[in-house]
């Protein structure tokens, strides 16, 4: 890792569905927080709107296997079979190399595991949706994928929610405009911008 200057981590990690994305754009548009999104590297194919480099770093499985196998990936995980999303170590040295603090929109495994390298200099929040039925509403809106996809998706969200304690903080989304306020107000402290108040 480079030496001369390291960040903080900012983990934000929940079931898909439960707004973690919505909130780390939010706390990324303040500049006051000099934060910069780690883009995590993945096997899967690109979505019609997703761009390489901007959204993910695409590469093929056999290469994404490959850089498994020379430590490359700061953490990594087989979500589905055959489909890897995982952090490169080249990722946040690029980020620190610009004198920025990381924050992650990652798979709760993903986040705990940099919490876990990084106790110190990483806060892990999970951000909890109001309950499994919003969580299937809110996928069916996105209108993104199939019955099955969702259907897995909300198997895995079950699971995910299981795995909240493990983190520093939790934020309940039950209101957006209260999450991301919560969200900044966690950040300030992280950074020892100000005392946080809490609602």
């Amino acid at each position: 890792m480079v030496k001369d200057f390291q960040g903080k981590l900012f983990v934000f990690s929940a079931p898909s569905g439960s707004g973690k994305t919505t909130i780390v754009r939010h706390l990324l548009a303040q500049d006051r927080f000099n934060l910069e999104f780690s883009i995590s590297a993945t096997s899967r194919e690109p979505r019609s709107n997703e761009k390489d480099g901007v959204d993910y770093y695409y590469i093929s499985l056999a290469d994404f296997k490959q850089k498994i196998k020379s430590e490359e990936f700061l953490e990594w995980e087989e979500v589905y079979r055959d489909n890897f999303y995982g952090t490169l170590k080249t990722e946040v040295e690029r980020i620190w190399a610009k004198g920025k603090h990381v924050i992650f929109d990652i798979d709760v495994v993903g986040g705990l595991r940099i919490k876990e390298k990084f106790p110190e200099q990483t806060l892990a929040v999970f951000v909890k949706p109001p309950d499994i039925n919003e969580l299937i509403r809110r996928l069916k809106n996105r209108g993104e994928e199939s019955e099955d996809k969702i259907n897995m998706r909300v198997a895995k969200a079950s699971v995910e929610l299981a795995t909240a304690p493990q983190f520093d903080k939790i934020i309940k989304n039950y209101d957006l405009e209260v999450a991301l306020q919560d969200a900044e107000d966690l950040v300030d402290e992280f950074l020892g911008l100000k005392k946080t108040t809490k609602h």
